[in-house]
């Protein structure tokens, strides 16, 4: 009673972080941002493949606050990653996949130097009997062709109400034959950034298809060299790395459940956590959905939306990663709460003495009782 206690936040130091090529100006402006916000200094390592972005934030930066070099580039390969986490900084704030965030996880325990991942998804969408199809076919197609499903919350399985299954696949094809990949202006989405992933997404489909899946829409020939048409699959066993493993492509798995049960069952079937989307005219029934699908965001009626609240943490669990960016918890990611209490008044009993009055122990014994019915 005698303590006023202080709670404050103060900046860690310095904030290392290392981003992906696959949004290379927005998604590390979400530790960025943060960390400057909250007092850092900011190391950037931006990916190989696009150092060109990161060193135009340095120059930008450096044009609206001259004299303040609190946001410093360095580029190159993994090898300047892991320099980067073993030159001292306070904090890494990483994304890109979960295998290279275990490498730059253990060169963090080294110093136990802490750590924000945000690595990949294998996002769902579920349709319920009561949706709008017109309005989730639309939005699980714009999930799917994003970037060139390029994106760690592209959508990449749905799960659809029996009774409407028919129907909404029917709507997604209708909306993903609109979609057009190539370099042209017309074009609605671009090429593949890295010939492996390309290969990825041809595994994945062949494995499927050997397993005895069938393509609602597109084939094999549809993974071109540098462009990849969407490829809609059904009847994929949960077991395969089309359900199991980031595909990262403009593909997606659509298969048929019995009600809102088994839907969030298998939304739940990954190792997984990034975000997910439920659609359902009832508000309600789509909020009690979303509480039950383990992840680290969920938006009912769209896709993404979490991700446009900027008071909103984004984020994952499992294999998706852990920490957040974004929001107040954002905020709190890149700095450190520190106790303060400092003494109001006297205390009226010497308990903190090596040899306590008798009498102190006495009156404090009686309150104990009272206060913890003890």
């Amino acid at each position: 009673m005698n303590q006023k206690a202080i709670l404050e936040y103060p900046p860690l130091g310095v904030v290392g972080v290392i981003g992906p090529w696959n949004f290379p100006a927005f998604t590390p402006m979400g530790s960025i941002s943060y960390a400057l916000a909250a007092g850092n200094a900011v190391v950037f390592k931006p990916s190989e493949l696009t150092p060109g972005v990161g060193m135009w934030f340095e120059k930008t930066w450096n044009s609206v606050a001259p004299g303040h070099p609190v946001l410093q580039v360095i580029t190159g390969f993994g090898d300047t990653g892991t320099s980067l986490a073993r030159a001292g900084v306070d904090k890494i704030a990483f994304t890109g996949s979960g295998a290279t965030a275990r490498k730059v996880m253990a060169v963090c325990a080294e110093t136990l130097t802490p750590m924000v991942a945000e690595c990949g998804g294998k996002d769902a969408v579920i349709v319920a009997e009561d949706a709008d199809l017109d309005k989730a076919a639309e939005a699980a197609a714009f999930g799917t062709v994003l970037n060139a499903g390029q994106a760690c919350a592209s959508v990449e399985r749905i799960y659809v109400a029996d009774p409407v299954y028919q129907q909404f696949v029917d709507k997604l094809a209708a909306a993903l034959s609109r979609a057009r990949p190539g370099p042209e202006d017309t074009a609605t989405y671009g090429p593949m950034t890295l010939p492996r992933q390309v290969e990825v997404v041809r595994r994945h489909l062949r494995d499927a298809l050997d397993h005895g899946a069938t393509a609602v829409m597109g084939s094999l020939d549809s993974v071109r060299e540098r462009y990849i048409e969407p490829v809609i699959l059904k009847d994929v066993p949960d077991d395969s790395p089309a359900v199991q493993e980031e595909t990262f492509g403009p593909t997606v798995v659509v298969d048929p459940v019995r009600d809102l049960d088994e839907a969030v069952e298998r939304a739940n079937g990954t190792h997984y956590g990034l975000g997910a989307a439920v659609f359902t005219r009832s508000k309600k029934r789509g909020l009690k959905a979303a509480r039950r699908i383990r992840s680290g965001a969920v938006a009912v009626n769209s896709v993404f939306s979490f991700g446009a609240v900027p008071a909103l943490p984004f984020g994952g669990i499992g294999e998706s990663g852990f920490g957040r960016i974004h929001g107040a918890d954002g905020l709190r990611e890149f700095s450190r709460p520190h106790a303060v209490t400092v003494e109001r008044f006297r205390a009226p009993l010497a308990l903190f003495a090596v040899d306590t009055p008798e009498r102190d122990m006495r009156i404090a014994k009686r309150m104990f009782r009272m206060r913890h019915a003890w």
